[in-house]
């Protein structure tokens, strides 16, 4: 569903991003690559296509920018930080003051149609891209129908992305709800926001409509907030929020929605009681669904299934000549993931020699206060796959920093293979955790030792010291009895 323009931001962003009477390309339909989807890893690998020298088309059929700048990251970060702006204003008062909700959504759609200017069609026209704007489908393995148009590539990237699933929740259907597509278009704060989904958009909007004002109860029926990440850091984050209120229902099925004039009632149910929650407002975030059902994938010989189109480790799909890149492939769905797909599709598709995408190591964080940051394998999933693992561990409250800054609540653990230095995942819960995670990257995708961090001068002080720390426990574990009497041994041969 399309987000509601509200207001001339969003008619600028709707300018900027579909413009109104767009003219056709004019030229041949031929081209050394055709990108079908116009998010993230579409415009990433149409750019990256195009300034290669490659004759380069882009089709999206609504809106340039996806997901990421309309119904995503981009309003939600600034939601975020409001929200966190009227917290930090509380400043020990019982109740949080009043904030102007309507001015809050004001601010983020200004911001939104701000950075639209990226993700301009003219932008792309102007760095030589054919953009075409229409439901693409393909005719054959060579060719895509747009509009009045058709399409030969050489080389084709599918990447349209994906769209929210709802849970079979009898009753749900009949029930007025938001998605992360819808949500963003509100004016006016609901009084009680219910939440089913206590994943990655759960949490973040569970704590930004509490810091707002309204009464958020947030349910799953998973036992832990976050339940693919790190259960310290998971339990962390539960902490926080039982701290600010909101009301949240773990191992909890929702049985029964239903609808009562405007206010919505779900029926859950736990192992040991009923209850009933009203809610005037109710947002559902409790998954993904790829968007392929148009594309008319049989004829272009492209094998797909629920989750999304099948690659190989070099994102190619079962037509040797498209490769697949973001949400669609129902893997790693994030902003930064899809970049990386997108650049891998370009060097796979255009230059001798392979990469592999299993290779890369994905961060990925969540954005709540406080962040919960990953990389790589958990401790737990270390331990199910059979791993013996070094765990190298430092709290927030050692780094003068975060005392300095009052965010002593955190940690940050890096998770080693038994014996060596090499890097298996780490986990960071605590403030700008998201910013921190990125030196794991480095350090994966590099294959360097974790002992490299306590190499570097780090400015003191600075939150990232604790890295600088985690580099020194590495070190010391490697100092064995019999190495510390040998270095002894040579410290007084020295005087």
């Amino acid at each position: 569903m399309e987000p509601i323009s509200v207001d001339q931001h969003d008619q600028l962003l709707i300018d900027r991003t579909q413009p109104p009477n767009w003219p056709v390309p004019s030229g041949n339909r031929s081209f050394d690559l055709v990108v079908v989807g116009g998010g993230p890893a579409g415009l990433v690998a149409a750019v990256i296509a195009a300034g290669l020298g490659a004759k380069t088309a882009l089709v999206e059929r609504r809106r340039l920018g996806g997901d990421c700048l309309h119904t995503g990251c981009v309003p939600s970060k600034a939601l975020l930080a409001s929200a966190r702006q009227a917290y930090h204003a509380q400043s020990g008062k019982q109740e949080l003051p009043t904030v102007d909700f309507p001015q809050v959504m004001t601010r983020m759609r200004e911001l939104r149609a701000r950075l639209g200017e990226h993700d301009a069609a003219e932008r792309f026209q102007q760095l030589g891209i054919d953009v075409f704007f229409g439901q693409a489908r393909f005719n054959d393995p060579r060719t895509v129908h747009v509009e009045n148009d058709t399409l030969t590539f050489r080389r084709c990237i599918l990447a349209t992305g994906s769209r929210p699933l709802a849970p079979p929740i009898p009753g749900l259907e009949h029930v007025p709800y938001l998605t992360h597509e819808t949500l963003f278009a509100l004016t006016e704060l609901p009084r009680r926001l219910a939440i089913i989904g206590a994943g990655p958009i759960g949490v973040e909007m569970a704590q930004a409509f509490h810091r707002f004002g309204s009464q958020v109860t947030l349910i799953d029926q998973a036992k832990r907030l976050l339940p693919r990440e790190d259960h310290e850091a998971s339990q962390l984050l539960l902490d926080q929020f039982q701290q600010e209120g909101i009301q949240v229902h773990l191992e909890t099925k929702v049985v029964e929605a239903t609808s009562q004039g405007k206010i919505q009632q779900l029926q859950l149910q736990t192992p040991l009681r009923t209850e009933l929650v009203e809610a005037d407002q109710l947002l559902v975030a409790t998954g993904r669904q790829a968007n392929v059902e148009s594309l008319n994938l049989e004829a272009a010989g492209i094998t797909y299934q629920s989750k999304g189109i099948q690659v190989d480790h070099h994102l190619r799909t079962t037509n040797r000549r498209i490769f697949a890149a973001g949400d669609v492939i129902g893997d790693q769905q994030f902003t930064h993931a899809a970049d990386a797909m997108a650049r891998l599709c370009i060097r796979n598709a255009f230059f001798f020699g392979r990469r592999s995408w299993p290779a890369y190591a994905v961060p990925h964080a969540t954005y709540t206060d406080p962040e919960i940051a990953q990389i790589g394998l958990t401790a737990a999933e270390a331990e199910s796959q059979g791993l013996a693992i070094d765990t190298y561990r430092v709290p927030f409250s050692g780094i003068d920093r975060c005392v300095l800054d009052g965010n002593e609540r955190g940690f940050i653990a890096a998770y080693c293979r038994r014996g060596t230095g090499r890097l298996l995942g780490a986990t960071i819960a605590g403030h700008r955790a998201g910013e921190l995670i990125n030196t794991f990257s480095l350090l994966m995708t590099q294959r360097l030792s974790l002992g490299i961090l306590s190499n570097g001068i780090h400015c003191y002080p600075t939150q990232s010291q604790a890295l600088q720390q985690l580099g020194d426990q590495f070190q010391r574990s490697r100092l064995s009895p019999w190495s510390a009497r040998l270095l002894k041994r040579v410290i007084g041969w020295r005087r």
